[in-house]
């Protein structure tokens, strides 16, 4: 998605800010410890990333009660090697974050991709060699679950790289069948576009076993009633889950997620007020959804998101997500 969570603030942003290394030599299983019991990585987990804004994911943890962050964004270090960014180590300050967040009894799920940067999806050249790129970032941190977020025409719209990614869920769901799957991308009003439906349908006969297919629902128009539009959205996701996979009502929404944004988008006009976020919220747990968050907790402030909120507005909401 062509978002502030896809672009300037996510993708050009994240990342050019260094941050302290731990010290040479540290062991990176003592750096990132346990993968939390109790926190659930994928449920309700904000992105979170190591740039600008509010990025203490204890004080976030400390204002609002949320337990889990998706952390952004693991992208190619070069060829079919993941480093956060691009350019920082998995034994780096992103092992640091993960520290502090699971020593505050939390979890992470890892967002390989994004709109921007070079990704992994075209810079590995089979399924294997992207699963083993996975599963690398999988064995660092003791992983629960990993996120996808598969996006712009080097990775969605591309065939190639979407059968690249889904034989190397496959793989990585054999070698790891306690890990779970999250598989973000791009929606219209009414559902997922061609290429979203063409990503589900392949994953049907890849045999990929996706554990939760997550929208984003925003960058829909110049304004609009985002709620109603969001709820479409995931409903059309729904059909396409069902038709696919021939899963009931109950299964194909817990199956379903959404990942929206935090005030203004990228659209002119276009908002999703603490309310509107609120109402999505309360309709996700009416419907049972297996996964609800957004970009970003860094850009969860007043004169960050660009509208008047309190600090913290959006993650509170999230935290109170229970599916």
């Amino acid at each position: 998605m062509k978002s502030l969570r896809r672009t300037s603030s996510r993708r050009k942003l994240a990342g050019r800010i260094g941050v302290l290394a731990l010290a040479a030599g540290a062991a990176l299983s003592t750096a990132t410890g346990t993968a939390s019991a109790a926190a659930d990585p994928v449920l309700a987990a904000p992105y979170l990333y190591q740039w600008g804004g509010q990025s203490d994911p204890s004080a976030a943890m400390d204002a609002t009660g949320v337990s889990a962050f998706t952390l952004a964004f693991v992208l190619s270090g070069g060829g079919c090697a993941p480093a956060w960014d691009g350019n920082r180590p998995l034994d780096g300050a992103d092992a640091a974050m993960i520290q502090k967040i699971r020593s505050a009894g939390g979890d992470v799920i890892p967002s390989f991709g994004g709109w921007s940067g070079n990704k992994l999806g075209p810079n590995c050249g089979s399924p294997e060699e992207l699963a083993g790129a996975y599963q690398q970032v999988i064995d660092a941190y003791d992983l629960k679950a990993i996120d996808l977020d598969i996006e712009n025409t080097d990775e969605f719209e591309n065939a190639a790289v979407q059968d690249r990614i889904l034989g190397a869920v496959k793989l990585v769901k054999e070698k790891n069948p306690g890990v779970r799957v999250v598989i973000t991308m791009g929606t219209t009003p009414q559902g997922p576009n061609d290429w979203g439906k063409r990503l589900i349908s392949q994953a049907k006969a890849l045999g990929a076993d996706v554990d939760v297919w997550s929208l984003m629902p925003f960058d829909f128009s110049d304004g609009g009633d985002m709620v109603a539009m969001t709820k479409s959205a995931v409903d059309g996701l729904v059909s396409e889950l069902k038709s696919t996979f021939g899963w009931d009502d109950a299964t194909a929404y817990h199956r379903a997620g959404l990942s929206s944004m935090n005030g203004k988008t990228d659209r002119a006009g276009e908002v999703v007020s603490v309310a509107d976020f609120t109402a999505i919220r309360d309709w996700a747990a009416e419907h049972h959804l297996g996964r609800v968050t957004f970009w970003a907790t860094n850009r969860d402030c007043g004169g960050c998101s660009g509208i008047d909120q309190e600090n913290y507005a959006f993650t509170k909401v999230v935290a109170g997500y229970n599916g």
